[in-house]
Order: C-alpha cells, then structure tokens, then sequence
C-alpha cells in the first residue's frame, strides 16, 4: 500500500496538467501512486495523461464524465484510490518540491491523525506578490496533533480541499465525500472538520495554486450560486445534529455566512434571484444563529444585522452605496475621431442584428483563410444569414465577386461591428470593438503553434517587444466565446497560450477542409493558374518570419538550389505574409506564389514542401506529401522565438541543415523515402487530428445555427481519408 494516493481532477486543464503532473513525479519521495482523473478515454487531457502512465507505472488514470463535476472527479479518485493518506490536487496546481517528504515527516511525527492540515501559496498567473492565506489560520494550532475543539477557527470551511491531507481509512469509514457540485469544497470541508477526531498542522506551503486569469470558475455570474446555501445548510445542520459546542459552532458560523454574504453583495455573481437568494440565506442566518451571538462590527456588522432582520431592499441600497463608478469608463467605444465615436456608441444602442456575420482574415488583408472558409459553407448551410468581409482598402480588390465587404475603418465597418450577432476572425478585432451581451465571438487561429504565441511569448524579450501590451492582447483574448483548433496539441497550446473563459472546438481547419475535397482537375488547374510547367515537380518553398530579421531574409540561395537539383523541378517561393510587398521575387525556375491569395491552393499545387518552421507544415501535411525541413538556424529561432516543442526530435520528414543537404536530399530522392514517410505518418498521426474536410461545416452548424454538440458531424479517422491527388509525385 502506497504511503499517499494524490488525486488530480483535470477537466478544462489540458494545457496546464503536464506541470501538475510532472510536480508529483519530481518528488524525491516516491511512494505514491497518481491518479489523474479524465472526461474520458478521448479528452485533450487523457492524451496527456496517457504518456505518463506509459512511462511510469504510478500514475493510474480514471475516468469521470464532465456532468459529475468537480466532486464527482474527486470522488472518483477517493474510491480507486488504496494509499493510506489522500491528498487532492487540482490539474492547474503543483506540489512545491519536497513537499511529500515533508508530509510524511510530519505524519510520523504527530501519528495516526484523521487531518493534516497545511499552508498553500496563491501564484498569480501574470505578476504580483503570492499569498499564503491558510498561514493566519494555522499559526495559532497546537504543535502536535489535537482534537479540533483545542482549534476551533480551523473550521474546514475556510480551506480548500487541497490544503490538507486525510488518512484514507478515515473517510472510507465515516463515508465522506465530496458533497454537490459546485461550492463543494465548503461541505466537505466543514464535514471532515466536524467528524475529525484528532488533526495536526503542517506550518509549511505544500501546494502552489496557480490562479487562473478569468478567476475561479465559482466567482462567474450564474445561478450556481445558490448551491452555496445548500452547503452551508448541510454543514449547520451536521453541526446542530452534532451538538457542537458553542465555541466551534461560532467561527464555523461566521466563516460560512462570510462567504454568503459576499456573495450576496457581489454585483455580478447573481444575475438573477437575487432577492431569494437573500431570503434563503437569511432564513438559514435565524435558524442556525448560535445563542448570544454578537454580529462584528463596521459595514460587516450591518450586513450581519440586515440579514438577520431580512432587510433586502436596505441591504441593497448598502451595496449600492459601496459601488464605484468607474464600471462604465471600461465600455465606451474608441474609435478613432469624434463623429465616428458617436456613430458607433448609437449603434450599439441598436438591437443586435442576429442575422449578421461579421468576418476578417489577417487584420484585413483580404478574403482568405478559416474565415473565408467558413463563410463559403455559411452561404450553403445557412443562405438566410447576411455576410459582410472586412477588408483593408488595397485588398478590395481580393474580394470574390458577390461577397459584400466593409472597408475596415468606414462608416459601414463601424455599424456592422456594432450590430451584428456573429464575429469571425483568425487574428483579433481593433481593440475599440464592444463585446456585446449576446455577440458570439469565434477566434479561427490561422495555424498550429510550434512557436510560442499570446502570454507564453512574454519571457522571450525580442518577441515580447513587438508583441506590445499583453494586458490589450488578453482584453481582446477575453471577448472569444470560441476558439477553433485543429489537433490536441492546439487546443493545449491554445489554452496556455491565450487564457480566458470561451469554449475550444475541436473541429480542424475550415481552410483545411479543401486537402480532402480537391480533385485531381483541381489540381491541375490551380497548377496551371500559377503557371507550373507541365511535367515539373513544384516545391514550395515556405520560409517563416524571424522575429529577430529586419525583413525578409532566407539563408537559401534558390537559384543555386535549383542549379543543384536539377532541372526537372521549380521552386514556388512563398515568403511569409509579413513580406507580401506586391513586388515578385520570382524568375526563371523560381515562381514568387508570395502574394496569391489562398496559401491552400499553394499547397494544392506543390508536389513536395520545403520549411523550416512555418506553420504551413502542418496544414500541408494533410495532403501526405514529403515535407523537408530546412533547419539551417534552429538553435537561435529556438532561443530567441521559443517552441512548444523540439522540432527536430519529431520532424514531418528529412531534415536539412545547409543548403547543400537539403540539396542532397532532392537529388538522391530521400527526401520521399521510407525514413521520410515514416517521419511524416507519425507527425500527420500527431498534428492532422480533426481536419477531415468536414471542420466549416461542423463550424457553420455549431456556431452560426446553434445546433447542440451532439449533432455536430463526427470527425472522419485519419486512415480514412483520402487526401487531394499529387500532380507528378506518388503518394504512400
């Protein structure tokens, strides 16, 4: 039997479980077995959680659907686990290191105790000092172990679930578990406090909670918050059965109602029912009120006084009074110039119009992407929705005939903006751009991150210059209602990367969606359009933006390339989107494809792919051609870019370092070889998860006609798929 069973819930922790994890793991005490709890045998979290149990037998996963909640995750894990001592932790929190040890030091030196209660530090994500808030609270305990009367502030209530330690027989006996859904840490607390028999103290910070950006799913608006009296009514009650002394009775008393009345005075935490939230909770204040109990003093007294007495409309003019002003300043409208400014804030006073999409594809540069892929499905799936693109003045021209446009910056960008229901973008909208209540906003992403993107780019200084205000980048983050991904990977990545409150869609690519659709006559027509020669082989050549270049710059001489591998290929040259200058780079065998508008039908129309870590690789490497990576300076862009992951430890094929390999490579054919299509079926098994052609349509009846998940068509498995045809090359 394990001297500790450590439970992990990790539902909407995917991007963050492997630092949880990997805290446990670290430990320099090792007997303990780790049980992550999982959705299911299929969600982001139990990828990650099935790498580490493949390589380390202690880890054991269960499973718990999402309906069970945090309790019933919890619960889940208590009933698999066979340690003599259980300790929660949350997927977004870490054990400080050496922290089992020191547990267990103090288990044998204090004995058989129900509780080992211990301090735990809140981390905030961005900057400022962290907190210790169990320390005021265990600092007055008694230094071996002792019945929780000599402690009566150690409540339970106060602490959460994983700021203590319990004797597993303990909680099995008296058959305690975690208690509702939401809030349950309040009940279960209280209950392990009052069934405890002895309990002891560990004056030291054993778990780092890292708190999350967009709060504690608890502080949210919603009707959950009533779930809040009913443990603190399941928690009195126990005590009253109990006939707990007035001494614990009183703090546990206190703490409890603390909470309740912080609730109840919050502006946003109850958007509705907030009288009979009130109501309830002051019936419950009468009923459990110990005898002689004195309310404190200052505004706390009065809200005591008010509650007790079941004054609703005094305690909420009390509220009202203690409001700020500042609310509104956070909402006006921005925009550029007086009049416009006025334009808009009348626009949206206007009803939302719910029939209007709003769409924009890289700031504005024209009619591409996921979300003009969406909206050519939208015009099939949903005709009855009116479309506006907006665009930048020099790209009007880009716009297909028959799609209406907005010129970004006009008098009709700013009204659509404001009325319509729907807003589709693969980058971000200008920060003057109002999140109305009942807008949809759904973030398309524009490619799978290998390098560091959104907050993870702050720690790489070159990077964090150009990025500018992460505090704007995050406001804009917080008016996603959905973000799209294309693989597991993403939607991890994603969820560090940019942290809000909106919902990940693992549905592909939209833009992707024509790999599986296109034919061999669209091949060639899109071959033709670019001007390949009949015949050839067309590489593409795509290099990315170094953050660290003052403009386009490429460590590949293409002329001497195409010297090099002969004459039966041409090189499409498409250089990254930050250098589409409208001037060709092209001649001879070299054909600049910089400035076409769809990078898709780039990729449709290449045989092979040469990169160095453009994204593109893993949207071409839906087609299953060779891809070659040109790697010729990996060690700075790693260090001065950052990656998610060790490109040249999991390649999509050959690996090239100077010119002259990545020559070699074409010219002895290994660039197709077997190594190379091994390398490519592992990264296409890895980073080609959800684009199954499908993804627009899933999109377009999910977001844009509300139809539930249920409903939403399934993703094709990659080995059935048949990828567009080559034009010159044979596909494995």
């Amino acid at each position: 039997m394990p001297r500790f069973s450590i439970v992990v819930p990790s539902h909407g922790v995917a991007g963050r479980l492997s630092q949880a994890l990997d805290s446990v793991l670290a430990q320099s005490f090792g007997d303990f077995e780790l049980i992550p709890v999982c959705d299911a045998p299929d969600a982001p979290a139990a990828d990650v959680v099935a790498g580490y149990a493949e390589r380390d037998s202690r880890v054991t996963p269960v499973h718990s659907p999402p309906s069970a909640g945090l309790a019933g995750a919890r619960n889940t894990g208590l009933k698999a686990a066979v340690g003599g001592h259980v300790l929660f932790l949350d997927g977004d929190d870490v054990l400080v290191p050496g922290a089992l040890a020191a547990l267990d030091a103090r288990l044998s030196a204090v004995g058989d105790v129900d509780v080992l209660y211990f301090e735990h530090e809140r981390t905030p994500w961005w900057e400022g000092e962290p907190t210790n808030p169990a320390a005021p609270l265990l600092a007055r305990t008694p230094k071996g172990a002792f019945s929780p009367g000599r402690a009566p502030q150690l409540t339970g209530v106060a602490l959460p679930a994983w700021s203590a330690v319990y004797r597993r027989a303990f909680l099995t006996e008296r058959d305690l578990a975690f208690p509702g859904d939401h809030f349950t840490d309040v009940g279960f607390g209280g209950l392990v406090a009052l069934r405890a028999e002895r309990v002891a103290a560990l004056r030291a910070v054993v778990v780092r909670h890292l708190l999350r950006r967009q709060g504690n799913r608890l502080g949210l608006p919603g009707e959950h918050h009533a779930e809040l009296l009913d443990q603190t009514e399941l928690v009195l009650t126990r005590a009253a059965e109990q006939d707990l002394p007035a001494d614990r009775l009183k703090p546990l008393f206190e703490q409890l109602f603390a909470a309740v009345l912080k609730t109840a005075a919050h502006p946003r935490r109850l958007t509705s029912e907030r009288r009979a939230f009130f109501r309830r909770a002051s019936a419950l204040y009468r009923r459990h009120r110990p005898a002689g109990y004195r309310a404190p003093g200052g505004s706390v007294g009065v809200q005591h006084r008010l509650l007790a007495s079941g004054s609703y409309a005094a305690f909420r003019t009390l509220r009202a009074a203690h409001r700020t002003a500042s609310r509104a300043a956070a909402l006006l409208p921005r925009p550029r110039g007086l009049r416009t400014r006025l334009r808009y804030a009348a626009a949206l006073r206007l009803p939302l119009d719910r029939n209007l999409v709003v769409y924009c594809a890289y700031w504005g540069r024209g009619y591409a992407c996921n979300p003009a892929a969406i909206h050519a499905k939208a015009r099939l799936l949903a005709p009855q929705l009116r479309s506006v693109f907006l665009v930048e003045p020099e790209a009007v021209g880009s716009v297909p005939r028959g799609v209406e446009h907005a010129v970004i910056g006009s008098r009709k960008y700013w009204q659509v903006l404001a009325r319509a229901k729907y807003l589709v973008n693969n980058a971000n909208f200008a920060d003057a751009v109002v999140k109305r209540p009942g807008s949809v906003h759904l973030q398309t992403q524009h490619g799978t991150p290998l390098k560091t993107m959104g907050a993870d780019q702050a720690t790489y200084p070159v990077v964090a210059a150009a990025t500018g205000s992460f505090a704007r980048l995050l406001a804009r983050v917080d008016r996603w209602d959905y973000n799209l991904t294309s693989n597991r990977h993403s939607t991890e990545m994603w969820e560090r990367a940019f942290p809000s409150a909106h919902e990940t869609l693992e549905y592909g690519y939209p833009r992707n969606d024509v790999y599986c659709t296109a034919s061999a006559d669209d091949v060639a027509r899109v071959r033709k359009a670019l001007g390949v020669p009949d015949g050839k082989k067309a590489l593409l050549y795509a290099p990315t933006h170094r953050d660290y270049a003052t403009g386009f710059e490429t460590g590949l001489d293409l002329a001497e390339f195409c010297e090099a591998i002969g004459d039966d290929y041409v090189v499409l040259l498409r250089a990254h989107y930050f250098y589409d200058q409208g001037s060709s780079r092209g001649g001879g065998r070299i054909i600049d494809v910089t400035g076409h508008r769809s990078s898709e039908d780039v990729c449709l129309a290449a045989d092979a792919l040469i990169t160095d870590y453009s994204s593109i690789m893993f949207d071409y490497a839906n087609l299953d051609r060779p891809i070659v990576a040109y790697a010729d300076d990996w060690d700075v862009y790693r260090e001065t870019r950052g990656v998610y992951f060790d490109l040249m430890e999991l390649p999509p094929g050959r690996v090239a370092r100077t010119p002259e390999e990545l020559a070699a490579v074409f010219r002895d054919g290994s660039y197709a070889d077997e190594t190379a299509t091994s390398l490519r079926a592992a990264f296409r098994e890895r980073f080609c998860q959800f684009d199954d052609g499908r993804a627009a349509e899933r999109v377009v009846r999910r977001v844009l006609l509300g139809e539930p998940p249920e409903s939403i068509p399934p993703v094709i498995p990659l080995a059935e798929r048949v990828p567009a045809p080559a034009a010159t090359l044979v596909r494995s």
